[in-house]
């Protein structure tokens, strides 16, 4: 078994959008948005990630005034009352109100590819950034993804990524990596992906795994919708971590600190030693 992560931590999903395939809508002002984030935190989560941009499959571009105008006033509260939060966009207008809003990590979809300026930002900052495969973008990304070897070549885009990312100022122990579960992918490429997990830490950046409640799930469980897909997520979650992913985000913040609690449990009695 492939060496896991001696303390895998939990990133909560706030998306402060009206369309995102899971959680759109949901919350009916900036304060409520907030508050679920804080109640995410109280139940175990060590990073809040907050969205203004739906980037699900299908989805359309939101101009950068909207998305700083959904998220600033969310991440201010949240930092104000200590939570660590992550800004899940790709723009530097909106990396840059973030981080000034009190967000200490950016979780970039497009790997710093879709705005210029975003690693310039990003290094000036100092901060942690996400770089997550895709292939494609989000308006077309599923229409017919195709990788000769989905592995060897998640693993090859990110290592250029990364080596990108450091030739921009940025330091390479702020770098995380995402494979990019159902950005451009099949079922049969994400299963793959999470199969070979382990595979991404001789890229020596810490991996970060998001799989909840994702369409795969819907396809492995006659199409269980959205909000019943809490077990599959589960499932990824305990995969993910067995193969030393560092932060796995979800949105069922509770049911996966227990999970990962038990888990790790198992894990440390198998290691203890009989007396």
């Amino acid at each position: 078994m492939p060496a896991a992560a001696p303390r895998p931590k939990v990133m909560g999903i706030v998306n402060a959008t009206p369309d995102s395939f899971s959680d759109g809508g949901q919350f009916a002002s900036a304060a409520a948005a907030a508050e679920a984030g804080a109640d995410m935190a109280g139940q175990g989560a060590a990073i809040v990630d907050v969205g203004g941009e739906s980037t699900r499959p299908g989805s359309e571009t939101v101009w950068e005034g909207d998305e700083i105008e959904r998220i600033a006033p969310v991440i201010r509260q949240l930092a104000t009352g200590g939570t660590a939060v992550s800004v899940d966009t790709r723009k530097s207008a909106v990396m840059d109100a973030a981080i000034a809003a009190g967000a200490t990590i950016v979780n970039d979809v497009s790997a710093l590819t879709y705005d210029e300026r975003s690693a310039a930002v990003v290094a000036k900052a100092g901060v942690p950034v996400i770089l997550m495969h895709h292939q494609g973008d989000p308006a077309t990304m599923q229409d017919n993804p195709r990788y000769e070897d989905v592995l060897v070549e998640v693993y090859l885009w990110l290592e250029e990524r990364i080596a990108a990312a450091e030739l921009a100022g940025i330091e390479r122990s702020n770098i995380l990596i995402d494979p990019g579960f159902g950005f451009g992918k099949s079922v049969a490429h994400n299963l793959e992906l999470m199969n070979g997990l382990a595979l991404f830490h001789s890229l020596g950046c810490p991996i970060v795994l998001g799989a909840s409640r994702k369409r795969t799930i819907g396809a492995l469980s006659n199409e269980a919708p959205a909000d019943q897909r809490l077990a599959g997520s589960l499932a990824f979650a305990l995969k993910a971590v067995e193969q030393g992913a560092q932060i796995v985000r979800v949105h069922d913040v509770p049911e996966t600190v227990q999970a990962l609690k038990v888990w790790r449990g198992l894990r440390d009695q198998a290691l203890t030693p009989r007396a």
